[in-house]
């Protein structure tokens, strides 16, 4: 590892200043103006530039996968400042990987362009319909496949689908121009594209092929037979803990004589395995460290119910107590015993090993990489969302354990440290900023809940049926009152003496 060293004037970013970069920072080796497309990838975040990008730059970097290059693209206003700060720097990225035994950087150039965000998508459309994309990717965060919460199917009532169902050729989703670029595909006789989602969803693939072709049947359901048909939705595993960027990673970067508007900071650690079923091609991943298998649902279960659910039992507890980091919260001696206990007892014995992995082993892992004090990931970031990521990745624990009497005390006292941090103030009178597209209604709720704690559970679209199952109802509604009446390290505590 090389530790960043101070560098009076940082290079600004760019083909034409990649010599000029200090001799300790990786810089591509291979001729870029030569590299020719074959991925669309949407939703260019940290994630996609730490993890995807990186893979096939690696091949890049071993005269592989030439004519794989990624075209970055998005769907949504504020892509649209993604895009100028990367297509200002010739769409490079400065990746700093964060290790307690020291730093390095290196620039990854696998991305070639950046997509205009308009409305309608008909640049995204039109790139989508070239021949030459053999793969369209995703990472649009868990809650953006229009799922039904509760059942898991398709959302065909959201206004988002409804205005793609009437207008198909001026679609506003991804997945509305995903199926306008196959329809253009079709009729020309080029055939599909792979459709590849690298969010952490529990059969990311099966849910993309939901989304797309129940879409697609709305307004034209020969050409969703064709879909179903003709292309591949892998699924896949994911995993790197990648943090936001914000001024001091910007500064890590000018540390390393880089000026990049736009760096990325990701740990020592990175996974992802794939599902070897894409209709028009592929790189080859697994040469650079992917896994390539038949079947993932293993690796995706292990995953998404100890490390995702794991960010879940830390970060609501930390942001109540005002813990600002991930790294923090397992320093604090209650959150990090009731992060052990919670996975240990109630989440472990629902995870089946792996090929090279047991789950407890797994816990060990991910408690380690969560403790890295070098990665500044905030409780804030990984709080996010809660209305996907709690019905996601701990919800289907909790009904699991209850079909099979199995302890759920951690994970009622889990839901009621959500609900806590949901009433947006911490417990040092603080205020919690909004961090949730349903934070309105959840503060709401969760306002009314601190008197009548079921209310909280009461939301059907979030729990089911959850509040008319009494074991959890009763411990969900002692924690509640509790946290609320003692604070949260006391139900911490009481929750590690139980």
């Amino acid at each position: 590892m090389t530790s960043a060293a101070p560098i009076s004037a940082p290079v600004p970013l760019s083909d034409a200043t990649l010599d000029a970069l200090p001799d300790a920072v990786a810089c591509p080796t291979y001729d870029r103006d030569a590299l020719t497309p074959g991925i669309v990838h949407i939703g260019v975040g940290n994630f996609h530039r730490a993890h995807q990008a990186w893979y096939l730059h690696r091949l890049m970097q071993q005269g592989l996968a030439q004519d794989w290059a990624i075209i970055g693209a998005g769907v949504r206003p504020y892509d649209a400042a993604m895009r100028d700060r990367l297509r200002a720097q010739d769409c490079l990225t400065t990746l700093i990987e964060l290790d307690p035994r020291g730093s390095s950087a290196e620039v990854v150039g696998s991305m070639i362009d950046y997509l205009p965000i308009e409305e309608g998508n008909g640049p995204l459309i039109a790139q989508m319909a070239d021949p030459a994309i053999r793969i369209v990717a995703l990472t649009v965060t868990e809650g953006g496949y229009y799922i039904d919460p509760v059942t898991g199917g398709f959302d065909a009532d959201h206004p988002d689908i409804q205005h793609d169902a009437r207008t198909p050729d001026r679609p506003r989703t991804a997945f509305g121009a995903m199926i306008a670029a196959l329809r253009i595909r079709r009729a020309a006789g080029h055939g599909p594209f792979a459709a590849q989602s690298c969010d952490n969803l529990l059969g990311n693939g099966r849910i993309l092929k939901q989304t797309v072709v129940s879409l697609a049947r709305l307004s034209d359901p020969d050409l969703a037979d064709w879909i179903e048909a003709e292309c591949s939705f892998p699924n896949s595993m994911v995993d790197c803990i990648v943090p936001a960027t914000g001024e001091a990673e910007r500064a890590l970067a000018q540390g390393f004589g880089i000026a990049d508007a736009a760096p990325v900071t990701h740990e020592n650690f990175r996974q992802w395995v794939i599902e070897d079923d894409f209709c028009a091609g592929r790189p080859d991943w697994d040469r650079v460290g992917a896994t390539l298998a038949d079947d993932v649902h293993g690796f995706e279960m292990m995953k998404l119910r100890i490390l995702n659910a794991g960010h879940q039992i830390l970060a609501n507890a930390g942001e109540i107590l005002g813990i600002e980091t991930i790294a923090g919260c397992m320093e604090h001696p209650g959150i990090n015993a009731f992060f052990h206990k919670v996975q240990r007892d109630e989440i472990v014995p629902h995870v089946a090993p792996v090929p090279g992995m047991n789950a407890c082993d797994y816990v060990d892992l991910v408690a380690r990489r969560f403790a890295n004090p070098s990665i500044v990931d905030t409780t804030r970031r990984v709080a996010f969302d809660g209305s996907s990521r709690h019905t996601g990745f701990l919800l289907p624990v909790v009904r699991e354990a209850l079909a099979e009497g199995s302890p759920v005390e951690g994970l009622a006292l889990v839901e009621a440290l959500w609900a806590r941090m949901c009433a947006g103030t911490r417990e040092d009178g603080t205020i919690i900023e909004p961090n949730d597209p349903h934070w309105d209604r959840l503060c709401q709720v969760a306002g009314q809940a601190r008197a009548e704690p079921q209310a909280w559970i009461a939301q059907d679209q979030i729990y089911g049926d959850l509040a008319r199952n009494d074991r959890f109802s009763e411990a969900f509604a002692r924690w509640l009152t509790l946290i609320w009446h003692d604070g949260t390290e006391a139900a911490l505590d009481a929750y590690r003496q139980s």
